[in-house]
């Protein structure tokens, strides 16, 4: 599946430090590289019903910048992205609204794409559509039966059984907890919170997720091996992040509302299926509320990145606002975010395009621009360093404006 446009990213001499970012599964940042000079990058994508909001906004823009950290140092990136295009929350929103459900996933892809370009999101290497992954999936799904890892459900309203996925069947790379380190009451509760079925009867564990649904009337189905239906969550992610990237992948990517079960159960697939760890690191972004709640979906409380740029709003501006905030944090959107980061970025410009100042430090402004993303993304602080470089008279030197550019993504001047 097409991708969006590329924005141009400059080269600066020289390479900045080697990034390390907070892994989940072990509570403290870490290289997840171990040595390599090759960085795989996966991060699960939308679910195509909806306006990009400012949540998902910021996640891949947090993933944008490591992406931009691991090349400013060096590594051969490779990056993957699914979209869930075929989806329960899609299929609802579909009948609700009367429209076909392709149609549907097809708008919102595309303004997705529009959204990702104009906040000059590098794109994934592989973007990658669930419907067109459904028979390797499946293929995936029917080894796992083989090998005693997913096990039938009767489901009467369907055309077959469900088939499940046994948490607790033991792997050689995964046990349950070992990537979101959650104790089972608080793991049954975020089940029943993020598409699992805990009180499904005729399921071996509770915390059983659910690989393949079974065809049933008004849904769409594919023909498969494992009959017709169409997969579950989790499956989708560890099948395509191994396809395109192979396994281990160094991070592993998403929102922290993905770690438990989504990211858990997809290392529990990818050990299973391919009897090695999904990924090297887990890393999460925070969450953002506005007026007071999580920016969500369900809640309605969004603010779009399209709403925000019909309105006039410069896109780098947004993109500013965003990396004012610390990637792994949970923080509130207000009202004065977006005008506090305008007149930032105005300043910058002036700065960028005034040539004045002394040139002496210029370098040493550009190392601790590039320290700063390496250290666990410090974005924040690298806007500091940015301030603290304009305030103090440092000349804006090419170099300097490309770093700005390279590492934060904000062409100024």
């Amino acid at each position: 599946m097409r991708a969006w446009q590329a924005p141009s990213v400059p080269e600066v001499p020289g390479n900045g430090p080697r990034p390390v970012v907070h892994d989940t599964a072990v509570g403290r940042p870490v290289d997840p590289t171990r040595g390599d000079d090759r960085a795989a990058l996966y991060v699960c994508g939308i679910t195509p019903y909806d306006a990009t909001h400012l949540g998902h906004a910021a996640t891949y823009l947090a993933f944008d910048t490591l992406g931009r950290a691991w090349r400013d140092a060096g590594f051969d990136v490779e990056y993957a992205q699914n979209t869930t295009d075929v989806d329960d929350p899609l299929l609802e929103r579909a009948a609700r609204d009367g429209v076909d459900w392709q149609e549907l996933a097809a708008s919102q892809i595309d303004l997705f794409r529009r959204d990702m370009e104009a906040l000059r999101i590098l794109p994934p290497d592989d973007y990658v559509a669930v419907t067109d992954e459904v028979e390797r999936i499946a293929e995936a799904i029917a080894f796992l039966q083989e090998t005693g890892y997913a096990y039938s459900v009767p489901t009467p309203d369907s055309e077959g059984d469900d088939l499940y996925f046994d948490v607790n069947r033991p792997t050689e790379s995964w046990a349950l907890g070992d990537e979101s380190r959650l104790d089972r009451e608080t793991m049954l509760t975020l089940s029943a919170e993020r598409g699992g079925d805990p009180d499904r009867p005729g399921k071996r564990d509770p915390l059983d997720p659910l690989l393949w649904r079974a065809a049933r009337a008004g849904e769409p189905s594919w023909e498969t091996e494992v009959g017709p239906g169409r997969p579950g969550w989790h499956i989708e992610c560890s099948v395509i992040a191994g396809d395109r990237l192979g396994l281990p992948i160094t991070v592993q990517g998403g929102g922290s509302d993905l770690v438990f079960p989504h990211h858990e159960m997809s290392a529990g697939h990818a050990a299973a299926l391919a009897h090695q760890p999904l990924a090297n690191a887990y890393v999460h972004t925070g969450m953002i509320a506005y007026q007071g709640e999580k920016i969500s979906k369900s809640l309605g409380n969004l603010v779009t990145v399209r709403g925000l740029l019909d309105d006039g709003a410069d896109p780098r501006a947004i993109r500013l606002a965003l990396l004012s905030h610390r990637y792994s944090d949970d923080w509130e959107w207000f009202d004065g975010e977006l005008a506090s980061a305008t007149r930032r970025l105005a300043t910058w410009d002036a700065w960028a395009s005034g040539g004045a100042g002394h040139a002496d430090d210029a370098d040493d402004v550009v190392a601790r621009l590039r320290a700063r993303v390496a250290d666990d993304l410090d974005t924040p602080g690298a806007v500091a360093a940015v301030d603290t470089a304009v305030a103090g008279g440092t000349r804006s030197t090419p170099a300097l404006v490309d770093v700005v550019d390279a590492l934060l993504g904000i062409r100024i001047g």
